[in-house]
């Protein structure tokens, strides 16, 4: 295949895998994303059934995901998780948390202003009808159902400040045959530590709750369920794909995510048991096995990378990028790395954007200046064409003496092209989903915030603009007049699509700054084959003189 026809078809397939990647999620969401969003906003309620999984403790204790095992779920009795009575009140210079009468997080509310939103109101992360962080379901289903009809109770005060130092919470339930005691020590970050005691053995099992919903973006994004086992392997059942039987043993490390926060146990010296229940639209439903005396690590609130790895480094693998996170979380920590120097987002992205440009350079160069010089044999291997139709073995060997001769490499242009769309799609991942991007300023007045769209559209229209202006620079050779339209289009639908779907402004800067990072080195390259040329031609001369 020739090298203007594979690059063509290389830079299609790039712009058809834009639309599908990107695109695709924003313009056909998941209903169940949009239910999610209706009931959150609505404020309905909705009664769900209790299901305690199996003990983990049946199958091996590998800490991956295990095959599926034939025993009886318990289904015991259906409770109304909207209708909040609440026993304790926790608040910090950055959340306030609302702890219920079933010894459950059952609110969850940010308090900064950059987690607000355009009405001013604060956000709240946990949905009014999903399963709460902290609740207990026991095997037994008459005990179960008890727990869910008799009131914890609480000795201390109602209200609790964390603001200056961590406070602790003790929360009794009696029942028929036992009693449970949780106490909860919750620091001003979010972090905080569980112990659960019960006066005689029982089978139960504590849940981190349904993945958080503070997030109605229609982008394709990871949401779900996260496991690290033992063997530091970092699993992840995306929201629709739980099958209801998955279980891990001695996992360190369990989150119910959403895209910028998330609600997580940890147990780095015992590990934990891991069971997955199947919930409704086939959401992921993360417990943990039990024990008379258990103790947890727990987190809930926004997936900081500084404050993850303050209470402790390991859980900064809770912060999730899905397909292309073994490429998207090297680029993280690069950002984070750039951010720390120059503390302003904006500027990290353009200095990271040409860093890649600067390490990629060579490669860049190589396959442009091939392109220039199979741009110039153009003309020449159109002849070849016409002279030997029908004879596609003598062609092939004509052109390979021609590019031999001429110094091109037909498959020069096609790599850095190649690395470009990893490149690309794992950026998109890190700048879509990194949390610190938030509230992040860029140029006051303006770009206020680069998780949001550009409120003017400024910059959608530089991308169009940087990519039509890239367009007449780059050389090209099209034969196919409807790849020709399609190509010089481009700019205008590129554009338009990201004025219509509200593309976080982080993302864009990326893209124009890579237009533009990506002109300059075209001018050199330009620059550099004119003089190549220029000193090719003279030699000729020389020689034939």
């Amino acid at each position: 295949m020739e090298q203007q026809d594979l690059n063509k078809r290389l830079i299609l397939a790039l712009v058809l895998s834009f639309f599908v990647f990107v695109g695709y999620g924003y313009l056909f969401p998941p209903q169940q994303a949009v239910e999610n969003t209706k009931q959150v906003a609505n404020g309905t309620t909705t009664t769900t059934q209790h299901l305690a999984p199996t003990p983990a403790k049946q199958l091996s204790s590998s800490s991956s995901i295990s095959a599926p095992v034939t025993s009886q779920q318990v289904v015991n009795a259906p409770v109304v998780t909207s209708n909040i009575v609440s026993l304790v009140e926790v608040t910090s210079s950055t959340f306030k948390m609302n702890i219920d009468e079933f010894g459950r997080i059952a609110r969850f509310e940010l308090l900064e202003n950059k987690y607000r939103d355009e009405d001013g109101n604060n956000l709240q992360i946990l949905g009014p009808d999903k399963v709460k962080p902290l609740e207990i379901r026991f095997s037994d289903v008459q005990l179960n159902n008890e727990a869910f009809k008799i009131p914890y109770t609480n000795s201390g005060s109602a209200i609790v400040d964390v603001s200056s130092g961590a406070q602790t919470i003790t929360l009794v339930q009696k029942l028929s045959s036992l009693s449970v005691t949780k106490k909860i020590t919750i620091k001003p970050n979010g972090s905080y530590s569980i112990d659960v005691s019960t006066s005689s053995p029982a089978p139960y099992f504590m849940t981190p709750g349904h993945r958080p919903m503070a997030d109605d973006s229609m982008y394709m994004l990871v949401r779900g369920a996260l496991i690290k086992g033992n063997d530091d392997i970092v699993t992840t059942i995306e929201d629709g794909d739980a099958e209801g039987h998955e279980k891990v043993n001695n996992a360190k490390i369990v989150s119910a995510f959403d895209r910028y926060v998330a609600s997580l146990f940890h147990s780095f010296d015992k590990g934990m048991d891991v069971s997955i229940l199947k919930g409704t639209e086939g959401d992921p439903l993360i417990f943990i096995e039990g024990s008379q005396n258990l103790h947890l690590g727990g987190y809930i609130g926004p997936k900081d990378h500084e404050v993850l790895k303050s209470i402790n480094p390991e859980l900064t693998d809770a912060i999730e990028f899905g397909w292309f996170t073994f490429l998207s979380r090297p680029f993280y920590k690069v950002l984070l790395w750039i951010q720390n120097i120059v503390d302003n987002w904006g500027w990290t992205i353009i200095l990271f954007t040409l860093l890649v440009k600067l390490i990629l350079f060579p490669l860049s160069y190589k396959g442009m200046m091939s392109m220039q010089k199979l741009k110039d044999l153009a003309p020449k291997m159109k002849d070849l064409k016409e002279k030997h139709k029908g004879d596609s073995a003598k062609l092939n060997a004509q052109m390979m003496e021609m590019y031999k001769k001429n110094g091109a490499n037909p498959m020069g242009g096609c790599l850095p092209m190649l690395l470009q769309i990893p490149v690309f799609f794992a950026l998109y991942r890190v700048l879509l989903n990194a949390e610190e991007l938030q509230g992040a300023v860029w140029i006051p007045g303006w770009i206020d915030n680069l998780a949001i769209a550009d409120p003017y559209y400024v910059l959608p229209v530089l991308m169009g603009l940087s990519m039509w202006f890239q367009q007449k620079i780059t050389p090209n050779n099209f034969t196919d007049p409807m790849q020709e339209k399609i190509f010089q289009w481009f700019p205008v639908i590129m554009a338009l699509m990201f004025i219509i779907m509200p593309f976080p402004s982080g993302l864009v800067l990326y893209w124009v700054v890579n237009n533009i990072f990506t002109i300059g080195q075209q001018y050199i390259i330009n620059k550099a084959y004119s003089k190549h040329k220029a000193a090719a031609v003279a030699t000729h001369k020389k020689t034939k003189d």
